[in-house]
């Protein structure tokens, strides 16, 4: 039994407020990584001496990491506990940010970049498992805290490098900061490590499977149609994501911005990621069924897009806010993972399954953006895979957005089949 059962009565504990501490300041460095290499990467590439395929390497990994760690995770805390794990993901990370911080060489820089993206992919997959478990009645609030605090991480990694480096005179300094502050985020974990319910449950059980019903892995979430629903639904909001994070500066310089007005705007839609990853969350957990938060969200991102490829470039502002707000299909995809299953087991298996295969499919979209407006010389054809990938996010939203769970499924495929007549 959670050490916050309670919690579904509606009363809150130090351990409540120890674990939502935990949670914060874990998010807040689940992105750091990440984030903080992109606005130093030509100063990078050139003390480090690394190629094109190195830099092309390093804007990868996070994919790669993030589809391959999280996919064994929840074997992982099965075998050392959620919150033994969770403390071991985020010194992880740390060890990695502070080698690739002291080091003056490119395989090693790239080596201790896959460390650290290894922690903040335990991460992600760990942290909607711990709010499914300790706050099963909070789901909707806790997402919305879980979310705000990754967005705000990741704003702030990327906003504050510069300037650190900057100050410091030293790209050294500038991505080593970051390890600090994951050493911060261990400290609740710390305090933690006695009361892991996953890995009394386990140990209670003898190594059997988790709760009656539950999926138990990967292989039988691969057969289930919510599943699949519910990972490209993550899939495409992260190839979104994606895409205008790396092209957004991109198209608004083809359309006349300068560099510096363009990534101005960056810095603002990335901004906009906080008030947003608030906003969703609450909205969503107010319905039992989400498909009318996944219609709106997806209305907003082929307005936005339809105004920024048609419209005037001088009203980009504008249409660049609509898929701000759309991109709270983040927050509302990691929501279906604690709502679309019954237990926290099954959220650990369905959040690995989910994020693995969504990550994935996210990578490709970048890359293939790339090679259209390559191909075409123009944004014409970008824009149709954009405006496909949205009409597929619509499709598996409103199948995974109804209230259903995925135990449920595995039973009802257990009941329709026939019966056996002995001979």
């Amino acid at each position: 039994m959670s050490v916050l059962t309670h919690e579904s009565r509606g009363r809150t504990g130090p351990l409540a407020w120890l674990l939502v501490l935990g949670i914060v300041l874990a998010a807040l460095n689940l992105r750091t990584a990440v984030t903080s290499v992109g606005p130093l990467l030509d100063q990078l590439a050139q003390g480090l001496g690394m190629t094109s395929v190195g830099t092309g390497l390093l804007t990868t990994l996070p994919v790669l990491a993030f589809a391959t760690v999280g996919a064994i995770t929840p074997t992982l805390s099965r075998r050392i506990g959620e919150h033994r794990l969770l403390l071991l993901a985020l010194v992880t990370l740390g060890a990695g940010l502070l080698v690739r911080a002291l080091v003056d060489s490119a395989p090693v820089f790239l080596l201790s970049s896959a460390v650290a993206l290894s922690g903040g992919a335990v991460g992600n997959v760990l942290i909607p498992t711990l709010i499914k478990r300790h706050f099963p009645a909070r789901t909707g609030i806790m997402t919305t805290v879980y979310t705000t605090a990754l967005a705000a991480g990741t704003m702030l990694a990327a906003a504050a490098t510069v300037p650190i480096e900057r100050a410091s005179g030293d790209w050294h300094i500038a991505l080593g900061v970051w390890a600090a502050l994951a050493a911060v985020a261990t400290l609740p974990w710390l305090a933690l490590l006695r009361s892991d319910p996953a890995r009394r449950r386990t140990a209670a059980q003898g190594g059997e499977s988790g709760t009656a019903g539950a999926p138990a892995g990967l292989r039988r979430l691969a057969r289930s149609r919510l599943a699949w629903t519910i990972a490209v639904y993550f899939g495409t909001q992260s190839m979104i994501a994606y895409i205008m994070f790396g092209w957004l500066p991109t198209i608004l310089t083809d359309g006349g911005y300068s560099t510096g007005e363009a990534g101005f705007v960056l810095g603002v839609f990335t901004a906009l990621n906080i008030p947003v990853s608030i906003l969703v969350p609450v909205v969503a957990s107010r319905f039992r069924d989400q498909r009318p938060v996944v219609v709106g969200l997806v209305a907003a991102y082929t307005a936005g897009f339809l105004g920024l490829w048609l419209a005037p470039v001088s009203t980009a502002m504008v249409w660049v806010v609509l898929i701000a707000l759309g991109m709270g299909s983040f927050p509302l995809a990691l929501m279906m993972l604690g709502l679309r299953t019954r237990t926290a087991e099954a959220t650990a298996a369905l959040s690995a399954f989910g994020q693995s295969a969504g990550y994935l499919m996210a990578g490709a979209g970048p890359l293939a953006v790339g090679l259209l407006r390559e191909l075409t010389g123009g944004w014409s054809l970008p824009y149709a895979m954009i405006f496909i990938v949205l009409a597929a996010q619509l499709v598996t939203g409103l199948y995974a957005g109804r209230q259903r769970f995925i135990e449920d499924e595995r039973r009802e495929r257990v009941d329709a089949e026939p019966a056996t007549i002995p001979a």
